[in-house]
């Protein structure tokens, strides 16, 4: 199954995007919110078969919403099913 961002709700300062699916069913959502030099990120996608697709499809994305701001610390939860993704190359928490 492919998966896509489909814009909710999207200000400078925060971002709603439902994941949909190939038939536009929404899977999962994501929420990113920023304020001064912090961006929380949450996100949780029902189809444990798409985890990898669902890692893949955020990184590049927060890569890029960190590059407007170099020095953003970045807090995330996401989960797949109910189990947690670890993302590559931004801070933990």
């Amino acid at each position: 199954m492919q998966i896509y961002f489909s814009p909710e709700f999207l200000k400078e300062e925060a971002q709603v995007l439902n994941i949909v699916d190939d038939n536009n069913k929404a899977v999962g959502y994501m929420a990113f919110l920023m304020e001064d030099k912090k961006m929380y990120v949450y996100g949780q996608l029902e189809e444990e078969g798409v985890y990898q697709d669902f890692k893949d499809l955020v990184n590049p994305y927060l890569q890029g919403l960190t590059k407007l701001k170099p020095d953003l610390e970045v807090y995330s939860y996401l989960s797949v099913g109910g189990k947690k993704i670890e993302l590559d190359d931004q801070e933990k928490s």
